[in-house]
């Protein structure tokens, strides 16, 4: 027979008392529903043990709520309003701020700690108890607590974070201001340029504070590149004519950009290339043995990319005059012909003038001088040079343009035309900007920008 245990309260339930106590099992709240299943066991005549080890609960908690539901029925389950603290300031919001703080709980850029502070002031308007808010959002109860206090009593702003107070920097600006303008107008004595540990040994500050000083302003001494500007009298109306054709090519022609990439090396390695493996990259000797050059002439279609090509041993006039025959062979008798070319002597001579002349769909279209990054098919020469001319080993010049050959009708199986982004205006005016940055004399306007912003479909 099962001992009631002592101090045991025996527990008869009311109709209404066991319908509640149910529906209360299937609370979301999980501390809810364990009082109830604690009373509804208490009820079966188990004794505090038995309902203990029921429910899951310990000893001195199964005693608790039985006591309590003795004591004040249905109304001894719900928490008691803690000691020593005020009950919990109601919270209304506006609908302002309502949108406001939904808004910050969907919003993908919301930093997680603020869209959390967001979640806790709506869970806490809708009625929810501290602790019940606590559970729901996996926080301390204290948390939710400081959040409804700080909203209350501010609002909106209250959800950000207060400015913190620290240990002041250990490095003054005037150090600052020395390093950045040692770095940018002097040189550590024979060398070139300055390095993180010259210049720790000038300012007296360590290395790796050097080397934060010079990210955050964004200073790489040990890095230097190229730059040409265009002394071309027409720069400007080069460059209009040209980008211009680019984003508004006429009806009824085709528009190519038209270059040589001459002296291309047969280069043969003086030991086999050794394959690459895990771990290791693919190896080759650093001699070479030149088996003989060639030339490509090449006219780039900016309306489908396709590639019209030639290849000859020599680069003059004459090879030119044969590759704009080979042009006029390809495209189309009913169409125009706009060749975008730079000012290579070969461009020039009274012999290609003579044939042009002979020839009235085709028109030539020059880049300023010095400006080659204007003509979309040296792009194109650049992807040809990393996919098979810079690492290729070739034993003769036949096998050189065998190779070119099946690289550029691979190519033209599946062409792909490049995308110019960049109009006249922009360049011109970034130009213009990066001359005033930079503080150089600007007597001729006509100058030439570094690189234009060019980007290859596919690629």
């Amino acid at each position: 027979m099962a001992h009631s245990g002592p101090a045991a309260v025996p527990i008869v339930l009311s109709e209404d008392e066991r319908v509640e106590l149910d529906r209360r099992v299937e609370d979301v709240d999980r501390r809810a529903a364990e009082r109830a299943r604690i009373v509804l066991a208490a009820a079966e005549g188990l004794s505090n043990v038995q309902v203990a080890a029921a429910v899951g609960v310990s000893l001195r908690t199964a005693g608790r709520w039985r006591r309590s539901f003795a004591r004040d029925r249905l109304a001894g389950l719900d928490d008691a309003a803690p000691s020593g603290r005020s009950k919990a300031t109601e919270l209304v919001l506006s609908e302002a701020e309502r949108v406001e703080l939904e808004r910050l709980t969907r919003r993908a850029k919301t930093a997680q700690f603020l869209a959390l502070r967001a979640r806790i002031v709506l869970r806490c308007a809708e009625g929810g108890t501290d602790r019940r808010v606590a559970d729901e959002l996996g926080v301390d109860e204290s948390t939710v607590l400081r959040w409804r206090t700080r909203f209350t009593e501010q609002r909106l702003p209250g959800l950000s974070d207060e400015p913190r107070t620290g240990r002041p920097p250990s490095i003054l600006l005037d150090q600052v201001e020395d390093v950045i303008v040692a770095t940018l107008e002097s040189a550590p004595g024979a060398d070139t340029h300055w390095s993180r540990a010259s210049m720790a040994r000038r300012t007296g500050l360590s290395p790796s504070t050097i080397g934060r000083i010079w990210r955050r302003f964004d200073l790489k001494p040990h890095l230097q590149d190229s730059f040409k500007l265009s002394t071309d009298p027409q720069f400007v109306a080069k460059v209009v004519d040209v980008v211009g054709l680019y984003h508004n090519p006429p009806e009824k022609a085709v528009v190519l950009c038209v270059d040589e990439k001459s002296q291309i090396q047969a280069l043969d390695r003086s030991q086999p290339v050794l394959p690459m493996m895990p771990g290791m990259p693919e190896r080759r000797t650093h001699d070479y043995l030149r088996r003989g050059i060639t030339s490509l002439f090449a006219a780039f279609n900016i309306a489908d990319g396709t590639v019209i090509s030639e290849l000859h041993r020599r680069h003059r006039a004459i090879e030119y005059r044969r590759f704009l025959t080979c042009i006029d062979k390809a495209v189309p008798v009913d169409l125009d012909v706009h060749l975008v070319c730079d000012n290579y002597a070969t461009h020039n001579t009274a012999e290609i003038r003579t044939w042009l002349e002979r020839h009235p769909r085709f028109h030539v279209h020059f880049t300023p001088t010095g400006s080659s990054w204007l003509n979309q098919v040296e792009r194109w020469f650049g992807l040809l040079t990393d996919k098979l001319i810079r690492r290729g080993v070739h034993t003769s010049v036949q096998a050189l343009e065998a190779d070119i050959r099946a690289w550029i009708d691979t190519w033209n199986r599946d062409p792909r035309p490049f995308t110019w982004t960049k109009t006249a205006d922009e360049i011109l005016t970034s130009l213009a900007d990066y001359l005033n940055k930079i503080a150089l004399p600007t007597s001729n306007d006509n100058k030439e920008k570094e690189d234009p912003e060019t980007s290859g479909a596919g690629h």
